[in-house]
């Protein structure tokens, strides 16, 4: 499992070039809503294009809905000590540092169930 990926466009290029982005993306999409959080993605959208958008919503989720932005956290089950090592203060670099996260657990739970079979169940 390659998880070394150290930006954000990176780890999502990587999964588009082994057929993994789509269920990426649903992956995203259904903890965004478990969370009731909505996060609207096109139909095709691109890596660039959600890197982009996962930032500013985490942006706004940090300046305006901060109790929201914990609960998307701990659905995503980021650990605490990964978003805590963030060191910057400036809100756009958190924001960032957050969405690379999010993004990565989201990768591991994609990529844990196309190799160990568990595609048909819910995570």
């Amino acid at each position: 499992m390659s998880l070394e990926h150290k930006t954000s466009l990176e780890l999502l290029q990587y999964a588009a070039s082994i057929a993994l982005y789509e269920k990426l993306v649903i992956q995203l999409k259904k903890d965004f809503a478990l969370a009731n959080i909505s996060l609207n993605l096109p139909d095709e959208v691109t890596p660039t294009g959600l890197k982009t958008i996962l930032k500013e919503k985490i942006y706004i989720l940090l300046m305006e809905r901060f109790p929201e932005y914990l609960n998307l956290l701990y659905v995503i089950d980021v650990p605490e000590k990964a978003f805590s090592a963030i060191k910057s203060t400036n809100v756009v670099e958190v924001a960032e540092g957050v969405s690379f996260l999010i993004l990565k657990r989201e990768w591991q739970k994609v990529w844990l169930k196309q190799s160990y079979g568990s595609r048909d169940r819910d995570t």
